[in-house]
């Protein structure tokens, strides 16, 4: 039997429970109704970094492409688009938190100095140091369009194998009406219309390892039919390997540099001795408008004092092919040291502080049947990249024009 007390803290409890029920509901409506909610989901995406890490040598600040991997590339600002395809209109959005690796594409870089498309996956998991035994066939995102013809020209000695001994191929074929007991893959390549059904369409790729399909994981990327579509983060490992591991990248041209020496904020006009641009427009690009933050640079000759304007500020134009209407045939102007995957652009001056903060900038290129290869000018980003106090060396990369 309750004691006269204990009745009275039993009913003081409901009662804060009752408050605090009221209080909360009242917080949770205010969360929808006052936009709180997208405000604290903002605060919970990751920032992005503040610089990548670097080699700081005489001859510039080169990036530590041993510790440079796409799932540390964080972009700062949203953006979406939309495109002709090689299968018709696409479009292609991201969001301010996101890597780059879950919206950007391997024919995005294709013909890059990156040669992703040169890669294996045995490749990759070795460099990681990971078991592909750990991986799905869903985790190989081109599996899903490829048809069994495809297969087999990308991995021919596929075709030489029992039908019965590939589980997914066996399992593909009931599915599509097609029974053997026995024969080799390549005996049932001349059925009618195998040749236009995706294997993705007809069996659930998470239920087969990587490894079930004898070679897939040792053929080069670039085997596949239409691989150019598949997003960074679907091939296995790929958003986790260091760019070390991308050999293109150590062969470019990198003997042209100079210092910076003078940061100057957006209040600087008409700077005519500009050493930023783009491949449209050469990398000798004047700013003649009134608001042109730059760097000024020194180095051998006519280097110094030449300018490289702020891509925040001064558009140029960009891209090539029908793509290159996109974001109005735009770009930031800026210079492109580490090769074509991506642009190196002055972002943020910092006068007082004497810095300079650098970003990179990417596109979207596709190749279009009877049309060919063509590319969007750089615009997605900014992505932050590296940062440069007065009198450090940095790399110009080529051409190593000069301004008059």
């Amino acid at each position: 039997m309750k004691t006269e007390k204990q009745s009275l803290i039993t009913d003081s409890a409901i009662r804060y429970l009752i408050l605090f029920g009221l209080l909360g509901g009242l917080f949770i409506h205010s969360f929808v109704k006052y936009g709180l909610l997208n405000q604290v989901v903002g605060l919970m995406i990751p920032k992005a970094t503040a610089e990548v890490p670097v080699i700081k040598s005489l001859n510039g600040f080169l990036p530590d492409w041993s510790r440079l991997k796409f799932s540390d590339m964080i972009i700062s600002e949203s953006g979406s688009v939309t495109f002709p395809g090689s299968t018709g209109n696409e479009t292609r959005i991201w969001q301010a938190g996101q890597s780059i690796a879950e919206f950007l594409e391997l024919g995005d870089f294709e013909e890059s100095e990156m040669n992703l498309e040169q890669l294996q996956i045995s490749s990759i998991a070795q460099a990681l140091n990971i078991n592909l035994d750990s991986f799905k066939l869903s985790d190989f995102d081109l599996v899903k369009w490829q048809t069994l013809p495809d297969l087999v020209n990308a991995i021919p000695e596929l075709g030489n194998l029992n039908i019965q001994d590939v589980i997914p191929i066996r399992d593909f074929l009931q599915q599509v009406g097609i029974s053997y007991d026995s024969g080799r893959i390549q005996d049932v390549l001349p059925y009618l219309g195998l040749s236009e059904i995706p294997i993705g369409q007809y069996i659930d790729l998470s239920l087969y390892n990587l490894t079930d399909i004898p070679g897939l994981q040792n053929t080069p990327i670039n085997k596949f039919n239409n691989w150019q579509d598949s997003t960074i983060n679907g091939v296995p490992g790929l958003t986790y390997l260091t760019w070390d591991n991308l050999p293109g990248l150590n062969t470019l041209n990198l003997s042209f540099i100079g210092k910076v020496d003078l940061p100057l904020r957006e209040i600087e006009a008409n700077r005519t001795r500009s050493i930023s641009g783009s491949y449209q427009e050469g990398f000798n690009v004047p700013c003649l408008q009134n608001d042109c933050a730059h760097f000024e640079a020194s180095g051998l000759g006519k280097t110094t004092g030449v300018q490289w304007i702020s891509g925040k500020y001064q558009q140029v134009r960009g891209g090539f092919g029908i793509l290159k209407a996109l974001n109005g045939g735009k770009e930031p102007t800026g210079r492109n040291p580490f090769g074509t995957a991506f642009k190196q652009v002055v972002w943020e001056v910092n006068e007082a502080e004497g810095s300079v903060q650098t970003t990179m900038f990417f596109r979207i290129c596709k190749r279009i049947p009877f049309i060919g290869r063509t590319c969007s000018p750089y615009f997605i980003g900014p992505v932050p990249f590296i940062k440069y106090q007065e009198e450090d060396p940095i790399i110009f990369g080529q051409p190593n024009t000069l301004p008059q």
